[in-house]
């Protein structure tokens, strides 16, 4: 188990913490000088000037020699307990408790449980609570100036500590639990502008493939006109007449995609109906990948359970086809698809028996353009848009999606799943 956490949560600006600092030195610069000069208190004033000198030196080391604009969740508490500790003497020489600038030595540990982690604030309130029991019992006395002295009850002297510790755990829980909503807030901004640029990425991309259709428009032609020809050449061959066959079919198909792409990229598809069930929904895909590819489509539904019927996405189509045709390119000999599915859940498990994701790139599976070092096949490394654009509208319908390596298998692995009352309200 760490102490110290490393999280960019657990951390606070350098400049914001250096001008407290340099705020709560002069008070003390300005409260000593003031009190022993004017109002005539004498204590140890060469002691408690020289405590203040080494916050003003720990304060320029902040500056010079920490070059970091943030301090670390282990740097920041190093700090935080040098400003407690020289408090504390400070307070020691100048009466303990009873001293009114006792409430100042709670700062350090409530400025810290807003942005450190759980350990260190912990840490931080043992300290502070500790110093302030300390000053209960040890302190050098502030004798006054004045022939009356002010006594208290020792019922009132001693209520001073527990008010302070009450003040102490009240403020660390209350600034602890405000940090705590602030981080989760962040957290969920993050995540919306993650979208949101995935979204305008998407967007980007869109516009890129219908440049790409208009592109490919005349090689498809010229690949038409020559298919034509050749059917004409080959006539009474009946092997390569069923080949050519299939290519042309796979010509107007490619037409018919271009054609839509060049108005919209992403367009309703007609090869599904209306409300089918998840297991209809998976098999009409697999079929028009099996019309086009050599390999195995090994499916398992035995764990489908749900006869429910879901609405038609076209979404959650095109993102079950760039996993299911990115498994295609990079699988040896086999697919496998693996639907479970019951009350609450539905998950769909995508394996291949290829040499499964890079090691550089599989912590950043589902950002575009991605490229391994260690691609043996250069031919099929790709540019990781099908990743992204099917991650995307996955998850933009509710679906979690997890990209590994297999357990069981050399290959791939994607996991897909949905919680059936999201799913089923798409």
């Amino acid at each position: 188990m760490e102490f110290f956490q490393t999280s960019e949560y657990h951390s606070f600006k350098k400049s914001i913490y250096l001008n407290l600092r340099w705020i709560g030195i002069l008070g003390q610069l300005i409260a000593v000088n003031f009190v022993y000069f004017i109002l005539n208190f004498r204590f140890d004033f060469f002691t408690s000037n020289f405590v203040i000198f080494l916050g003003i030196l720990s304060n320029l080391y902040l500056i010079f020699v920490y070059k970091k604009s943030q301090l670390s969740d282990r740097s920041a508490f190093i700090f935080l307990v040098i400003d407690i500790l020289q408090l504390g003497i400070l307070l020691y020489l100048t009466g303990g408790v009873v001293n009114p600038f006792i409430i100042f030595i709670l700062i350090p540990s409530v400025f810290s449980s807003s942005n450190l982690s759980f350990i260190t604030n912990i840490l931080l309130v043992v300290l502070t609570t500790f110093i302030i029991l300390y000053l209960t019992f040890y302190s050098k006395d502030l004798p006054s100036p004045l022939s009356d002295h002010f006594h208290v009850s020792s019922y009132y002297y001693y209520s001073i500590p527990i008010s302070l510790i009450i003040a102490l755990i009240f403020l660390n829980y209350f600034a602890m639990t405000f940090g705590i909503q602030s981080r989760l807030r962040k957290e969920a901004l993050a995540k919306m502008e993650e979208v949101m640029a995935k979204e305008h990425e998407l967007l980007s991309l869109g516009g890129q493939a219908a440049a790409a259709a208009h592109s490919l428009g005349t090689p498809l032609s010229t690949i038409k006109l020559i298919t034509q020809d050749l059917s004409k050449q080959l006539k009474g061959n009946k092997e390569i007449e069923k080949d050519i066959e299939l290519l042309s079919s796979q010509i107007e198909r490619c037409n018919k995609i271009l054609k839509r792409l060049s108005i919209n990229p992403i367009e309703e598809d007609d090869f599904i109906d209306k409300d089918i069930s998840i297991k209809e929904y998976l098999s009409e895909i697999i079929i028009s990948f099996k019309e086009i590819s050599k390999k195995n489509f090994i499916f398992n539904f035995d764990q489908d359970s749900n006869p429910k019927k879901i609405s038609k996405s076209i979404e959650i189509v095109y993102g079950l086809r760039n996993f299911i045709g990115n498994a295609n390119k990079f699988a040896k000999n086999s697919i496998f698809i693996n639907l479970k599915s019951d009350s609450e859940f539905t998950e769909i498990i995508l394996e291949d028996d290829g040499n499964g994701y890079p090691r550089d790139i599989i912590s950043k599976i589902g950002e575009p353009y991605l490229k391994s070092n260690y691609s043996k096949d250069k031919s099929k490394e790709g540019l990781g848009l099908g990743l992204f654009i099917g991650k995307t509208l996955l998850e933009k319908n509710f679906a979690s999606v997890n990209c590994r390596n297999s357990k069981t298998r050399s290959g791939a692995e994607v996991i897909i799943r949905w919680k059936n009352k999201e799913l089923f309200n798409i």
